[in-house]
Order: C-alpha cells, then structure tokens, then sequence
C-alpha cells in the first residue's frame, strides 16, 4: 500500500488547479449551465490546504480503519457531495429519493453539497485521514483520480458486498473495473462522466466531422475548434485518436499525442483550450465542433437546435465520480444501504432525470422512460451496448507521470 508523503504541488499543477476554479469541471454546474458556480470562491483557501504543512508523516495510519459501526443505535448517515448532484423537488428544499431512503428505512441523512473541486476537498479532509481521525463523514464523492489515491493511501473502507446486493448485481460493465479499484472492492459511481465531440450544425455549414482528425487536419475549420484544458479528457481523445489505448500507454505515445496538438496549435487550428466556457462559443457558431463533456451536450441540446454530438469510430473517454466511505466512519452499514439504494432502478431513475449525466446503473431505462421519455433514449445518460463498448478510462498515474504530464500539457495549452 502507498504511504502517504505531504508534499508541495509543483507550479504547474497549481496553474492547473488555478483553471479548474476558473473554468473546469469545479465551475460546471451539476444540474444546469446558467447558474452559477461555487468553486470560484474557495480557490484562495483550497490552494493553501495544499502545502501539506502539519500532515503527520507518512504510515500513522493503516489503510481501511473503522471506527465502532454506531449504525444500528444512530439512525443517521453524513453524506457530502458536489453542489447540483442531487434530485430535488419544486420547492428546491426536499431531495425526494433521499426522502423515499429515509422513510424505508428509518435512517436520516445529513446531506451536505460541500464538494467543488477534489482538489480543495482533499485539502480539506487530508489531516484527519492522515491522522486516523474521523472526517465527520460516512460517504463521499470524488472524481476517479482522487478516488484512486485515497485508496492508495489506505484511507477509504473495504465495502462489505453483503451489504450491496443492487449495486453488485445492476453495476453498468463499464464501469465495473477500473484499473485502480478492480471489481469496486472499495468504491461504487455515483454518475459517470463522458468526453465527446461536439459541433454547431449551422456553424459547419456542411462540414463533415467525425473523428479528432477532422478537427485537427481540415483547414475549412481553422480558428473554429476547441479542446478542454482539462488534460485526461483532451490527451485521452487524441490518443484514441492516434490508435492508442489511453488506459495503457506509454511516455511516448503521450509525447506523440503532445506533438499531434501541438502541430494544431502551430497552424491556428485550434482556437482554443477550455474549461465548459467553451458552451457559449459553441452555441453562438463561434466554434464549429470541439472537444467536449457530455453533461452540457445534453443541456445545450435542449437549447439549441443546432447542437449535437458524435461519438468518433476510435471512441471516447469516460470517468466516474464515486462513492468512498472514510476511514473511522461512524456508520458505515447505513451508508452502505444508502449506496445500495441508488442501484435500485427506480430511484436510479430519479436520480438521472434530474441531473443528466451519465446513470452506471443497469435496467434503469424502463423506469426513466416513466419519467422523461427523451432522457431515456439519450444515449449521452443510458448509453446502449455499442456506445458504451466505445467507452474509454484514463490509466492511473504515479505522482511522477502526473506531475510530467501536467508540464508538458501547460505548455502546450500556454497555461
């Protein structure tokens, strides 16, 4: 198991953080575009958290430490996640499913939507993890890569399966073995997360676009293409691009796939890299296609009839945001029946039709359909077989790789 080092962030990863506050996935709304985001306001205080001053040295604490299961004497389970994550009902005061889990089962949650960026909630919960010291939390929510490093760390709890016989049983295949949890023996997704390409039909203006090829080579597109300054997603694609598989490449192929941007970036093919600030040049034209996420395909679709999307023959990239139980968590079976809850259908179903990103849980289609007929035959929420077998993670990093890859990336997108 990996022993946790408290540790500076290298400049460039700061720059890197510094524009996910600005305008990455820390600003993107989990419900709708127009309203307004959370995470600007932390950033002063989550790049501090990140120094690593006063973390106790690496090996104070072993991986997969409970604290005493209070759960059958304390109804009550902590739940922290990101803003926007969560159904609610008209009134924007109730979250109906977590309503519906409370009244099955007599268990109350204390939902709390205090995740903006993994970055600055690492910050935020890494002393106590480090110390053996309860986060005050029974689960939490956290994008693939930080997910995969608490694991490491040995600070999130070993799942009891007999406790979640819905979610092993109705668990998507593609999200079923992540290379950094294989077989989900410490985690399960909350919602999984896709990278497409995206175009405005008028903006093309005939213009065919099918592949991150045509984005990079046709010169009928120069000046009028995006890529996302987020660099899993925009390596990923062009990788898939390139042939190569982004969950097992090498330092090579990454440098190959660097020099294939970096050509575009030359030309004036690309306009620019983006966080989603890249939605309001797409949908004025400004932008003919780009690389792009599919949560906010689905919302300008809706907007828009001039928005689509495509799925390239070399694929797209996938990730998830998850479900951990902290270690010392003071009620780890009540949150386990809560994480099993949500790989029910029917309150899967809820779930989806409210925040419209990618639902991992199988069968859930028939029960959508009930609710939001569109959302259930959009294959950017219910992806079908062949979507989904087109799916693609981004392999784990070594803090060494990352810390390389993330210098190459600013470079290229003059970070």
């Amino acid at each position: 198991m990996e022993q946790y080092e408290p540790e500076r962030m290298s400049p460039v990863q700061l720059a890197a953080l510094r524009r996910s506050f600005r305008n990455g996935r820390a600003s993107l709304s989990r419900r709708s575009l127009l309203r307004a985001s959370a995470g600007g306001a932390l950033a002063v205080g989550g790049l501090g958290a990140l120094s690593g001053c006063g973390i106790p040295a690496a090996g104070t604490t072993k991986g997969g430490v409970s604290a005493e299961d209070h759960s059958a004497k304390e109804k009550t389970i902590n739940f922290s996640n990101w803003t926007e994550y969560m159904d609610v009902d008209k009134s924007e005061r109730h979250h109906p499913t977590l309503d519906a889990f409370a009244k099955r089962t007599g268990i109350k949650v204390k939902y709390t939507e205090d995740i903006n960026d993994n970055v600055e909630f690492f910050g935020k919960i890494k002393p106590q993890l480090a110390a053996g010291q309860d986060t005050g939390r029974d689960i939490i929510v956290v994008t693939d890569w930080l997910a995969a490093r608490l694991i490491r760390f040995g600070w999130v709890q070993k799942l009891d399966a007999s406790n979640l016989p819905h979610a092993y049983s109705n668990l998507s295949a593609q999200f079923r073995n992540p290379d950094w949890d294989p077989g989900r023996a410490y985690s399960y997704p909350w919602q999984g997360i896709s990278t497409v390409i995206a175009y405005n039909k008028k903006a093309l203006d005939g213009i065919e676009v099918k592949s991150v090829s045509d984005l990079l080579d046709n010169p009928r597109l120069k000046g009028r293409v995006g890529f996302l300054s987020e660099m899993r997603d925009s390596m990923g694609m062009t990788l898939l691009d390139m042939g190569k598989d982004p969950a097992n490449f090498t330092d090579d192929d990454f440098d190959a796939a660097i020099a294939r941007l970096q050509k575009a970036v030359d030309k004036g093919q690309i306009r620019r890299f983006t966080g989603n600030d890249y939605t309001s040049d797409l949908t004025k034209g400004d932008l003919a296609a780009c690389v792009a996420w599919a949560g906010d395909v689905v919302q300008l679709k809706a907007d828009s009839p001039d928005v689509d999307f495509i799925i390239p023959p070399s694929g797209y990239m996938t990730s998830t945001d998850n479900m951990l139980i902290p270690n010392k968590a003071r009620h780890k079976t009540n949150a386990e029946r809560l994480m099993d809850f949500y790989y029910e259908p029917e309150p899967a179903a809820q779930l989806a039709a409210y925040i419209n990103y990618v639902c991992p849980v199988d069968g859930v289609k028939p029960y959508l359909a009930k609710i939001d007929e569109d959302a259930a035959n959009n294959p950017l929420i219910i992806p079908d077989k062949a979507m989904a077998a087109k799916s693609h993670p981004f392999r784990s990093l070594s803090q060494k790789e990352e810390t390389a890859y993330e210098e190459k990336f600013a470079k290229l997108t003059g970070a």
